[in-house]
């Protein structure tokens, strides 16, 4: 009796062990499973870039390429790492790279500021590179009566001139309308959108009209006060802004204002005509 009693009362400090390989078999069942679906993955993915070759050489389509089979773990790096590329920008039948279509955009405006020196003199035209293109401003001041969209008849011929030059050339223009701060509100327009807009469209319908460019090549915008070359606390400063900006740009954008060495590099992209 004394021995089955002292077997009965010893308590075995181990029985722990039994839970804990419990936990560890459920641990490396599930990452053996998570080891298998990863595999299982990349063999679907090899399995679909092959079947998609397969059926483009039936087709007839590519039937001389040869593919390498897709490796999953390296397509994200190598998109992070693959350098951004320049594109050239097709001018006409040339072809220019993005330092060339720089160079040949200071040409122009050397070109223009002789041959507007007058205007420039007077301050009623501005010419400057932008990070767009060549921007060449026409004041208020010069080309407009206040509060009107209608430029004068005297400034025609320099709008003539203008086209001129730019017809031979593949630059897109964007004719884009500024003004002050300063509110309008007459019989006319309602706002500064308004007046921006119709003084941008009417100089871009007298550029139309002389047919040195071609109508696709021309587009229209007014940004109203909201895009201010100086400040408009000054009467100086609402002169400037009160403006229409023909905006000379490659069909093809790029930062402009950047260095040559980073202008190459830049990745260029696309926009509709």
């Amino acid at each position: 009796m004394r021995g089955r009693e002292r077997r009965r009362g010893h308590v075995s400090h181990e029985r722990w062990l039994v839970s804990y390989a419990d936990f560890i078999t459920l641990m490396f069942a599930f990452f053996v499973v998570l080891y298998a679906s990863s595999k299982a993955d990349l063999r679907k993915q090899q399995m679909i870039s092959q079947s998609i070759d397969s059926a483009f050489r039936q087709l007839g389509i590519f039937p001389n390429a040869t593919r390498k089979p897709v490796d999953p773990t390296q397509t994200a790096s190598a998109a992070k790492d693959a350098a951004p590329m320049p594109m050239n920008v097709v001018m006409g039948e040339d072809v220019m790279s993005p330092a060339e279509v720089k160079r040949d955009l200071e040409r122009m405006q050397s070109a223009m500021e002789h041959m507007l020196s007058d205007q420039i003199a007077k301050h009623t035209v501005a010419i400057q590179m932008g990070k767009d293109g060549l921007v060449i401003s026409l004041r208020e001041a010069g080309f407009f009566s206040s509060g009107s969209a209608v430029p004068h008849a005297q400034t025609l011929p320099v709008l003539r001139q203008i086209a001129q030059v730019l017809g031979p050339t593949g630059y897109n223009v964007r004719v884009e309308g500024h003004t002050d701060n300063v509110p309008i509100h007459n019989a006319e327009f309602d706002s500064n959108w308004e007046l921006s807009a119709a003084r941008a469209t009417h100089i871009g319908r007298t550029l139309l009209e002389t047919r040195a460019i071609a109508p696709e090549r021309i587009s229209v915008a007014g940004y109203a006060e909201y895009h201010p070359v100086a400040s408009n606390d000054t009467e100086n400063g609402r002169a400037e802004n009160r403006r229409v900006d023909l905006v000379i740009a490659p069909k093809t954008r790029v930062n402009l204002a950047m260095p040559d060495g980073d202008a190459a590099k830049a990745n260029w992209r696309r926009i509709t005509d």
